[in-house]
């Protein structure tokens, strides 16, 4: 699964600094939601590219969206996205068109 966020270009550095530093119980509850591969990529104008591979990704989201860390995660990270609202929330699938194997 891929999808497509929209940080503010004038919080970019601090985005980068807070993911050096995810909670260990958000590493946690990601892992035991079934989000599995999990990246962020990150372009110098705001564009953040997310990867992620699982089963269901409803069922991943949904999973995720029960903790009480998502909870406060969310809470703290949405002034950094242009959407202004929880990141979690606004992740759309995009189409998969191709692939390798």
């Amino acid at each position: 699964m891929c999808f497509l966020l929209q940080v503010r270009p004038d919080r970019l550095a601090e985005y980068r600094d807070r993911h050096e530093r995810v909670w260990p119980e958000m590493r946690a509850a990601l892992r035991e939601a079934g989000w599995r591969n999990y990246s962020l990529f990150l372009r110098d104008d705001g564009l953040l590219v997310g990867y992620l591979e699982t089963e269901d990704f409803a069922a991943a989201q949904a999973a995720m969206a029960a903790t009480e860390v998502n909870a406060r995660w969310q809470a703290e990270m949405a002034e950094f996205f242009v959407h202004g609202g929880r990141a979690d929330e606004a992740m759309v699938p995009l189409d998969e068109v191709f692939h390798l194997d």
